[in-house]
């Protein structure tokens, strides 16, 4: 094997995320995944509110609460738009994105808890902020284990 065609273990990711990126239908999926995390972010922040305010719940259930609703919103569209052709068996798909999904809550439980604590006084806004910055860990887990490709 001569040097141009040597292949070592760093190059294999790099091109693996060059050919991803290039790949049209990963950003197609990218769309469908966004449009569909911004109704799950719309769902989650009305129940969110509806529990804070309405029902009176403390900040943190009222996270969870809002999570339950807008995470099953979000594996419905998902599994029927976003990732149609990567259809698994539906409880083992589930039960991925719901382990990748209570991984993002996590994260979202403890930057929401950092935003407050820090003195953002509006736990809506918080609430917000947080969602934006786990969203990535979601769709990651989810395109890379959730919804993967079987072969």
């Amino acid at each position: 094997m001569d040097e141009g065609t040597a292949t070592t273990a760093s190059d294999l990711p790099r091109g693996r995320v060059d050919a991803a990126l290039r790949s049209r239908a990963n950003w197609e999926q990218l769309v469908k995944f966004c449009v569909v995390g911004a109704i799950g972010y719309v769902v989650n922040l009305v129940v969110y509110v509806l529990l804070l305010k309405g029902a009176g719940f403390h900040y943190m259930p009222a996270a969870i609460g809002s999570f339950l609703v807008a995470v099953t919103n979000n594996y419905i569209w998902n599994r029927r738009w976003t990732f149609r052709g990567q259809r698994g068996h539906v409880v083992f798909q589930w039960l991925r994105f719901l382990v990748v999904s209570t991984l993002a809550l996590g994260a979202n439980l403890l930057v929401l808890y950092v935003l407050v604590e820090a003195g953002l006084s509006d736990a809506i806004v918080a609430q917000a902020l947080a969602i934006m910055l786990v969203t990535p860990v979601n769709f990651v887990g989810n395109k890379l284990w959730s919804f993967r490709h079987r072969r």
